[in-house]
């Protein structure tokens, strides 16, 4: 018999400021500290389970376009640029912009608690490289833990979200390095310089682009961005995340890539995907894949 992995379903299910309320028909009902929106989600292919009244007095919905991603928000009452939201030791900024992002990504904390917890638990400096580090919390998850961390995103503007997080949650004292750069092109100067780390972080979008204009396409450059990694890592690693949301991609697809990079080390591999659960009807909204190893 193959040696067939076992999928893992991981929740975020200690926020206090996020909560999915309810999900269907193609959106999700969530709320971000006291505020409330609705937004498109394809995995939600069932019907609401509480009635329209509820879902009409969201404080803001976001409506698409044709293309991918389009879309811009229709408030129903004027809402702050931003507000302050926590999460364990790491509070941050909140804002409804361009995008249907507002500035977390609410299903990435269970990542967050993984790497704090091995980082609190190796007993010695850990250096951790967190790329496509958007606004910063996986970083300061794992500086507050005790991590020398570099952080790595094609955007100024996000770069800047990040740095006002650090400053809010105060950890301003806290060793990170805020790099405006391609992911793939810095990676793999780090491994040429020999500059190696004990963890990694690693978000990559379906697509994306750098600060030169760099084209990122997941399934295209994966492959490549991945061998970087394991040449910018430590010759014993302490860990490595990846979270993908190229949906078209499986749990299965991730294992065997991190599998195969990390054949040489002495560790464990786990793979699946990570959710959030509805306070309504308890239903599981898949977000995204990820794949750990740890030592």
């Amino acid at each position: 018999m193959p040696n067939i992995p076992e999928i893992h379903v991981q929740i975020a299910d200690h926020w206090k400021d996020y909560e999915l309320l309810d999900s269907g028909d193609g959106e999700k009902l969530e709320r971000f500290g006291k505020y409330t929106f609705s937004r498109p989600e394809a995995q939600a292919v069932w019907q609401p389970a509480l009635p329209p009244s509820t879902w009409e007095k969201a404080d803001a919905l976001f409506e698409t376009t044709g293309e991918e991603n389009g879309g811009h928000w229709k408030f129903r009452k004027p809402l702050p640029d931003n507000w302050k939201m926590q999460y364990g030791p790491i509070s941050f900024l909140a804002m409804a912009g361009s995008s249907r992002h507002l500035g977390v990504f609410p299903e990435q904390a269970t990542q967050w608690d993984w790497v704090m917890e091995k980082i609190r638990a190796a007993g010695k400096p850990v250096k951790v490289l967190n790329l496509f580090g958007y606004t910063g919390l996986a970083s300061l998850a794992a500086a507050s833990a005790g991590a020398e961390v570099t952080h790595v995103d094609a955007s100024k503007k996000v770069i800047a979200w990040a740095r006002e997080n650090q400053a809010i949650s105060g950890l301003s004292e806290k060793p990170i390095r805020w790099i405006v750069d391609d992911a793939l092109k810095f990676v793999e100067r780090e491994a040429r310089r020999n500059s190696l780390y004990d963890g990694i972080i690693l978000d990559p979008p379906k697509f994306g682009r750098g600060p030169k204009g760099e084209v990122w396409e997941f399934f295209k450059l994966f492959p490549q961005l991945l061998a970087a990694c394991g040449a910018a890592l430590n010759k014993k690693p302490l860990f490595m995340v990846v979270t993908a949301y190229a949906v078209k991609s499986s749990a299965l697809t991730l294992h065997g890539a991190m599998n195969e990079l990390m054949a040489s080390q002495k560790g464990s591999l786990e793979v699946g995907e990570i959710a959030s659960m509805e306070s309504s009807a308890g239903r599981i909204v898949s977000n995204a894949l990820y794949a750990r190893w740890q030592s």
